[in-house]
């Protein structure tokens, strides 16, 4: 173990060096006599005069600069003349900009540790350690958190058998993310929003819906254990379990999970001027939701018989994607093949069926801000025991049973405004085609858009939305030639904004609007989702 001498000489020289490595020229709109002075400030910086830096950094603030770098570089000044508290504040003032956050982050830490403050100084080195924007500064972290934590065995006998215990496990790597919370639905059976005539049953019926609020239970857990036993490539098992809960047992029928096991692995080799990745897995899931009339969000019936675990089902199957980057093209490639394996009633035709997918992509940055992506999916749900529709719109048990082929392509534009902010744009145009007679077919086009705004290192806003139209020239509403062709419009909404409490604690909240109308009364319906929970990772 290093002596206390030897520890300052590194610290000192780690310090050195992000300072020289992140010194910038600041933006030509500042006022010339504050660029002589910051420029200045810089000159006497790397002649180790820290106390005239600080003058000249203090005479370009007072003519109106007023930039990260700025703070930034006064934080380093101000460290480097062992003024801790206000190296703290300045470096503080420069860590919400992107540029900067990496390498202000791992300063922070530096300074922290000077300070004798040996648990924040641990937290700053692990905030720069989990990113990959800057791969130097993020192996100068590792080696940082290694020194902290081998001198605070010295005092604290428990953690020196924790970090025993997590120097064995050098090769493995455990993600885990929790979310709960709480939230609000304003309609739990997606129940039509009018009343109708239902044109499927022959007596023709007035029905009207009953539109149920509700509050639910909203849980995300992730876990992910790898194993790093090759250079380029990592060996993995994941977790995953997501659901709504209801929390009035009347809503109890509105209640769905699923979860997820899924094998793997991932390997990752990036070049100078290119990089290649390549995912692979065998995935296992179950989906559990109760089989409900929108009507009423009572569970079906068929003949007298109880089908409300209809829609239950497990899928497995593996998948591939491969990804080549280089300079400003990417282009991948990915397959993915499933069983789904529904509930068996044997009071109706089950939905069990197999799902083939095969798609590429193609994209290509203009500027390093600007990109368009292109993509191509072309993929088939085959059933094995549900008949297909006829011309009629009868589901003879003598058709042939259902097969619906895909071809999906997308176009995707995305734009930077600046360094924590960006949008984008998406269209996509699918084709399905129902293989029997066609009473199935139809159109989609989807036009989408995203907006991503991050203004601080702990703060993040998320806003998008969809408008999707389906043209079906074959299909009746109700599957019923009264009742004319069927049509579907959707409309969704989202936005989400979350806050970082601690370095794994964060506040999220979230709101959600779904709107669905169709000459199909039993499927138009308007709903909205409010939220807001706490996730928790590591």
């Amino acid at each position: 173990m290093r002596d206390a001498s030897q520890s300052r000489l590194f610290y000192g020289a780690i310090a050195l060096l992000s300072a020289i490595l992140c010194l910038a020229p600041v933006q030509q709109s500042v006022a010339t006599t504050a660029t002589d002075a910051f420029d200045d400030g810089n000159r006497l910086f790397r002649d180790d005069l820290y106390w005239a830096a600080l003058l000249r950094y203090r005479e370009a603030h007072e003519a109106g600069m007023n930039t990260p770098l700025l703070h930034y570089n006064t934080g380093v000044a101000h460290y480097r003349a062992k003024q801790h508290i206000r190296a703290r504040t300045s470096l503080l003032k420069a860590v919400g900009s992107p540029d900067l956050r990496v390498v202000t982050q791992f300063n922070l830490g530096l300074n922290a540790y000077a300070a004798g403050d040996v648990d924040a100084a641990l937290d700053w080195f692990r905030q720069a350690r989990d990113q990959e924007e800057r791969p130097k500064i993020r192996r100068l972290a590792i080696i940082a958190i290694s020194r902290s934590l081998t001198e605070k065995r010295e005092s604290d006998p428990l953690l020196a058998r924790i970090e025993k215990r997590q120097e064995e496990r050098a090769y493995t790597i455990f993600k885990f993310r929790a979310r709960v919370g709480f939230g609000s639905d304003d309609n739990v059976f997606r129940a039509p929003y009018l009343r109708y005539v239902d044109f499927s049953d022959p007596s023709l019926p007035l029905v009207t819906p009953e539109i149920t609020p509700g509050a639910f239970i909203p849980i995300d857990l992730h876990a992910k254990y790898s194993i790093n036993s090759f250079e380029y490539e990592s060996f993995y098992a994941a977790y995953r379990i997501a659901g709504r809960y209801y929390q009035d047992k009347e809503l109890s029928n509105a209640n769905e999970f699923s979860h997820e096991i899924r094998f793997g692995s991932e390997y990752r080799r990036k070049k100078e001027h290119s990089e290649r990745r390549i995912f692979s897995a065998f995935t296992f899931a179950q989906h559990i939701e109760t089989y409900y009339d929108p009507d009423d969000g009572e569970a079906r019936t068929s003949n007298g018989g109880s089908i409300d675990d209809r829609m239950n089902y497990i899928r497995y199957g593996p998948e591939i994607t491969l990804q080549q980057s280089f300079d400003r093209l990417a282009i991948g490639l990915r397959l993915k093949g499933q069983l789904w394996n529904y509930e068996e009633t044997g009071l109706v035709p089950e939905y069990d069926h197999e799902y083939f997918v095969l798609g590429a992509n193609v994209q290509y940055r203009f500027t390093s801000t600007s990109l368009l992506r292109m993509t191509v999916d072309k993929y088939s749900r085959r059933y094995g025991d549900r008949p297909s529709f006829d011309l009629a719109g009868q589901q003879l048990i003598t058709n042939p049973t259902v097969r619906y082929d895909f071809l999906e392509l997308g176009l995707t534009a995305r734009q930077r405004i600046t360094r924590n902010m960006w949008f984008g744009f998406n269209y996509e145009h699918a084709i399905r085609t129902d293989r029997y007679v066609g009473y199935n077919d139809y159109t989609r086009d989807n036009y989408g858009a995203e907006f991503h705004w991050s203004p601080g290192s702990r703060f993040k806003l998320e806003v998008g939305g969809y408008y999707r139209i389906y043209n079906y020239p074959n299909a009746f509403a109700f599957h019923n030639p009264v009742a004319g062709l069927k049509t579907l419009e959707s409309v969704n909404g989202n936005i989400a904004a979350s806050f970082r409490m601690t370095p794994q604690l964060s506040l999220v909240a979230e709101a959600t609007l779904i709107e669905y109308a169709s000459t199909d009364s039993r499927i138009a319906y308007d709903r909205k989702f409010f939220s807001i929970g706490v996730t928790w990772h590591q």
